[in-house]
């Protein structure tokens, strides 16, 4: 049996970037069988990693300097294609960017992502992927509209201070000063989260504590969200507070929806279409995809089940690398997966796993080529998208 073996995982959170852990795999499976027809195909959902997978892939990347969750400067980067642009939030607005030890619940803004779009913007584009997960923010939106020139005020006109913490002081949002190219501009929100803004699921409640709100931070992001929207109404905003999303990056989902004009997609179906993963499928013969943990959480939108939906569809077999996986073999089947190849089950130690990750990948690479490539192939060119 002829075909190429497609490898496109996630990344491995804290240890390798997906580009990494495809070639890693990719290491082992030429070991075993030097003449496989390999290509290296690194995805994400839209969360952290989504521009590196976009730059794979032979999107242009462009670096920026914003100002990160508490305004420092901050150099990161967009990717765009033609007239379209992928925007991550967590490369601005992240987690990840605070300093080391450092939670800011009620003062971290989403002031960079706003600045990431309007680089965009700068750069030609027309389309605007905005990928969010990862935030360090529970603004909702307000300092990445400030950042595009709307006025979010006090009672007396004042700019409201950054970060959620501030919201129930807001009595304007004024959105004639929003950057006109906005108003002939595609936003496609990347997103798998149903949350709405508000309520026992949304913003504050359930991924507050996330980022180390305590009870009464919650109470006053969730009272500051409220007064937010009400604001964002009055100014002439749509209603979607209770959409589904609404509630994504602490409430940037809903300022894009609102105010943006911005259609929610999965995360996982926009990257998948980006990188043209369809395209990359045809006349595979394998796919190994795969995460640093795959659990429940991965069939929930995650993108190896996403790469396993399609193989599926296409009649591809499709396996799974991970550091660890909980799901037992009837649900991973039910998933799309044929079976799951685990650095635990080499390395018991999970510190090693995360330091030795891509030697062991090197190791499952192997045993999966063994596994699912017959020995006897002809010499076929190897090909790598990562290169």
């Amino acid at each position: 049996m002829s075909g190429r073996v497609l490898i496109a995982p996630d990344k491995f959170k804290g240890s390798l970037s997906a580009s990494e852990v495809a070639e890693a795999v990719a290491g082992g499976v030429r070991r075993v069988r030097p003449a496989a027809d390999i290509r290296c195909l690194p995805v994400a959902d839209g969360g952290e990693g989504t521009v590196q997978a976009a730059v794979a892939c032979g999107w242009r990347r462009v670096p920026v300097l914003v100002g990160g969750p508490l305004g420092a400067p901050l150099h990161t980067e967009f990717a765009i294609d033609g007239d379209t642009a992928l925007v991550e939030l967590a490369s601005a607005s992240g987690l990840q960017q605070l300093p080391a030890g450092t939670s800011a619940p009620l003062t971290s803004s989403s002031a960079g992502t706003g600045e990431l779009i309007r680089a965009a913007l700068d750069a030609g584009a027309r389309t605007v992927v905005l990928g969010v997960g990862g935030s360090a923010c529970t603004d909702g939106g307000a300092g990445m509209l400030g950042a595009l020139g709307a006025g979010v005020l006090d009672a007396s006109g004042r700019v409201l201070p950054p970060g959620g913490g501030s919201l129930s002081d807001v009595s304007t949002v004024e959105l004639a000063g929003l950057d006109p190219r906005l108003a002939d501009t595609t936003v496609i929100l990347a997103s798998d989260v149903d949350n709405p803004l508000l309520g026992p699921r949304g913003a504050a409640r359930v991924y507050g504590p996330q980022k180390g709100a305590s009870p009464e931070d919650v109470q006053a992001l969730q009272a500051g969200l409220g007064s937010w929207s009400d604001a964002v109404s009055r100014a002439g905003g749509r209603d979607t507070a209770d959409s589904a999303g609404a509630g994504a990056a602490g409430g940037v989902g809903y300022a894009a929806l609102a105010v943006l004009g911005a259609t929610q997609r999965p995360g996982v179906d926009v990257v998948l279409e980006l990188v043209r993963f369809r395209d990359a499928l045809d006349g595979a013969r394998l796919v190994v995809t795969g995460e640093g943990a795959v659990d429940e959480q991965t069939v929930h939108g995650k993108a190896p089940a996403g790469v396993a939906r399609c193989a599926r569809e296409s009649g591809v077999p499709v396996v799974a690398v991970a550091g660890q996986c909980s799901l037992p073999r009837a649900r991973l089947s039910e998933a799309g997966f044929d079976a799951a190849y685990v650095l635990a089950e080499l390395e018991q130690d999970p510190q090693r796993c995360l330091r030795d990750a891509a030697r062991l990948l090197d190791r499952l690479g192997a045993a999966l080529a063994h596994d699912w490539l017959p020995e006897a192939e002809g010499v076929t060119e190897v090909l790598a998208a990562d290169s």
